[in-house]
């Protein structure tokens, strides 16, 4: 009966009107249009690579995001940066300060490292940018994980009062190591809490990156409501992939749903690469990411 039923569906439409009919099943993949309540900023370091950096800023105005985010200040041309983003009403939303190397997990760069956040402050302050993402450091050979963590945290007890003294928040980013960093020190949220608790700044807390924490440890909205007094800022991309938002396995609606019910309304930064490079395409996905 069912192989009667086929013949029959197949000889009324044909092969064009059976693509026409499952059409509505492969436009279903895509986003219906829908309200954001999510402000985003794209991250220019993985979204329109092929342009000069400051044009990324306006290519992100265009597609309709206010807000951008990027990795190191250094080696950028900032008067240019910070034309585009005036120019066209977007706003920095964090940059990175502090990368992997040299990492904070060791006491002989606590001094360049305070020196650093001074720095980075001052320029945090110049692009009206506020808030600054540090990385704790690559493991190091035949030190514990814990003497690691100790170490990251006395660093930023001693960065905390420049933080607070410039009004900049340094958000401490943990990784993941199952994909993309192995042989980094600080991955999931405990941790990270753990640290962020014993500093007890309001200028120091975590850049809670969605993607890492998802590969690390999971249970997304429960490990959020237990940290919510410790984010600082938020980030998404889907896995696998760490395309944007609607390409994996992260159903973000209700994970961005969790963030406004706990009270987030800041920026939540888009650190993931457009699937094939595809921004137009990639950004209502990610607009529907922050839509319910």
């Amino acid at each position: 009966m069912l192989h009667t039923a086929r013949r029959s569906f197949l000889k009324t439409f044909g092969a064009a009107g059976l693509a026409s009919a499952l059409a509505p099943a492969a436009r279903a993949q895509e986003p219906a249009a829908a309200k954001t309540r999510t402000r985003f900023a794209i991250n220019c370091e993985m979204w329109f690579g092929d342009l000069p950096f400051p044009d990324r800023i306006r290519a992100a105005a265009d597609l309709g995001f206010e807000a951008v985010e990027f990795w190191p200040w250094r080696g950028k041309d900032r008067d240019a940066v910070m034309k585009a983003a005036e120019e066209r009403g977007v706003e920095i939303a964090q940059f990175t300060a502090w990368g992997f190397v040299p990492g904070m997990n060791d006491p002989a760069n606590h001094a360049a490292f305070v020196k650093e956040v001074e720095e980075s402050c001052k320029v945090a302050k110049e692009m009206k940018v506020r808030k600054m993402c540090v990385v704790g450091g690559n493991d190091r050979p035949g030190v514990s994980q814990k003497e690691m963590h100790a170490q990251i945290t006395a660093a930023l007890k001693l960065a905390a009062p420049v933080a607070e003294t410039f009004g900049v928040m340094l958000i401490l980013e943990p990784m993941n190591i199952r994909v993309d960093h192995k042989g980094h020190c600080l991955y999931g949220s405990p941790d990270a809490l753990r640290i962020c608790r014993e500093v007890d700044s309001p200028m120091v807390k975590i850049n809670w990156d969605l993607y890492h924490m998802h590969i690390s440890e999971g249970d997304l909205c429960g490990h959020l409501r237990e940290g919510f007094d410790q984010l600082g800022y938020a980030q998404v991309a889907d896995h696998p992939g760490r395309n944007e938002p609607g390409t994996g396995e992260i159903h973000y609606p209700r994970v961005m749903r969790e963030l406004w019910d706990l009270g987030y309304r800041d920026i939540v930064g888009a650190e993931c690469s457009p699937l094939d490079g595809d921004a137009r395409r990639a950004a209502p996905r990610l607009r529907a990411a922050g839509a319910w």
